[in-house]
């Protein structure tokens, strides 16, 4: 979860919840690509997580990697993350999982080059504290009960939250990591579009990330665990939301189910003040509970808005959320499928063709499916493999189509190399691991962590 946004100005009124979403229009020069990706911080010598305090924990991470020229940023006491102008922001997820929201950039060769900037300056840090990163949808082997919490006041109130409205919240927020990609729309109506495909396909990239099939040590019978962990942590505020695709959908729509998702927080005077259940459109009217008399500013209408979590969003641009994390090719990769469907306009086109007469039910079953059997989900006579190829095929016309070169005579489709094998094999990421553990790996997990770390 990314670094809490600021925004003074008081809204009371519902057509400004409306207004925040349409800043979000911009025209296609001015379209950028946005990569969020986290990883598990582990101790090479023993394979187990990292605390945040002591000589060797978090906080000496993140002030190591201050040399950079990171700056800090703090909650009380505590450092909880990082930012630096221009080159987004690293933050913390509850179990310590490291995450850089990356900058808005305008071409897939920088994200690339953003990532492995990063990764470096993590691994130069890292070695020297004795930690190592793992790319994995979901840690392979730790308890959630041996795993500490970071000092955030976020995530005290929404761990208790979590044991309120789910079985597997704590989970997801504890044991998992994915990757996201945060693209630009032009108009309600490219919103729109953008989003619909963003939905229906958000399966199929579950599906070819797909990348933890282990829990505790052993293979859990999932290929997407992370995925599937998602079924049931607060359906009030995930999920395929099915309403995207009905007629006369746009943004008023959207902020009207914003308003009836359950608040967690309001930050005040740099403290999070517990509001868990209670209702954004009390909060307009100056009746929150929590805060009473008080109306939201545009601050707490942003912060309420990254704590909804469908397979696709809408905030000032657009996220997709359906992936495994995963090592540095396929962070990579993943931004160049969803930029090749959604940023040339035939591409997007075609991917709404190949989707625009699904059903809600075919869509749900998807969602449902993927989790335990991703690319061999059964799907209109054949799999959902024969989708993955057909969308794939679209993303490169896409990045071709783009024509942005990367110096040496390749497109932005050079990135989409690794997600191309996967399609091209029908073998994904998490069926290559569980074939190591059953195979060279002798029934053990821990090879993970030296062969697939950062």
């Amino acid at each position: 979860m990314s670094i809490l946004v600021a925004g003074p100005e008081p809204i009371t009124d519902r057509r400004d919840l409306v207004a925040a979403l349409e800043r979000g229009n911009k025209p296609k020069s001015d379209w950028r690509i946005g990569t969020e990706h986290e990883k598990f911080p582990f101790c090479v010598k023993n394979l187990t997580p990292i605390p945040y305090g002591g000589d060797h924990g978090i906080r000496a991470m993140l002030e190591g990697l201050m040399r950079f020229g990171w700056q800090p940023v703090m909650e009380g006491e505590h450092i909880i993350g990082l930012e630096n102008e221009g080159h987004g922001n690293v933050s913390l997820e509850p179990g310590g999982q490291f995450e850089l929201s990356g900058a808005a950039l305008e071409t897939l060769h920088q994200t690339c080059s953003e990532l492995h900037d990063h990764l470096a300056q993590v691994k130069e840090v890292g070695d020297e504290h004795g930690i190592g990163f793992l790319g994995l949808g979901f840690t392979p082997n730790w308890r959630r009960d041996e795993i500490p919490v970071m000092p955030k006041g976020r995530y005290k109130i929404m761990t208790e939250y979590m044991k309120k409205v789910g079985t597997m919240g704590l989970d997801m927020m504890y044991r998992s990591c994915t990757v996201q990609v945060n693209l630009d729309f032009s108009s309600e109506a490219d919103m729109v579009k953008k989003l619909r495909v963003a939905i229906a396909l958000q399966p199929v990239a579950t599906a070819i990330f797909a990348n933890s099939p282990f829990t505790e040590g052993k293979p859990n019978g999932y290929l997407s665990y992370r995925s599937h962990v998602w079924t049931d942590t607060d359906r009030a505020r995930s999920g395929m939301i099915p309403f995207v695709f009905e007629q006369g959908f746009g943004f008023e729509r959207y902020v009207d189910y914003a308003l009836d998702v359950p608040m967690y927080f309001v930050y005040r005077d740099g403290k999070y003040i517990d509001a868990t259940g209670q209702s954004f459109r009390d909060f307009l009217d100056g009746r929150l509970p929590a805060l009473p008399g008080e109306v939201p500013t545009r601050g707490d209408w942003n912060n309420h808005l990254t704590t909804i979590f469908p397979e696709a969003r809408i905030k000032n641009y657009m996220e997709m959320r359906g992936a495994d994390g995963g090592p540095w090719a396929r962070i990579c990769g993943l931004p160049a499928f969803w930029v090749g469907l959604l940023y040339e306009q035939s591409s997007l086109d075609a991917a709404w063709d190949l989707v625009k007469d699904w059903t809600d039910e075919e869509r749900q079953k998807l969602r449902d499916d993927v989790p335990r059997l991703a690319l061999k989900t059964p799907f209109r006579g054949g799999t959902l493999l024969d989708v993955a190829r057909r969308a794939v095929e679209l993303s490169r016309a896409g990045l071709d189509a783009r024509a942005n070169g990367d110096g040496v005579g390749g497109t932005e489709a050079i990135h989409l190399h690794a997600v191309e094998k996967i399609v091209e094999t029908g073998i994904t990421p998490a069926e290559e691991l569980l074939a190591l553990y059953h195979g060279r790996w002798n029934g053990s997990v821990d090879p993970v962590f030296k062969e697939f770390a950062f």
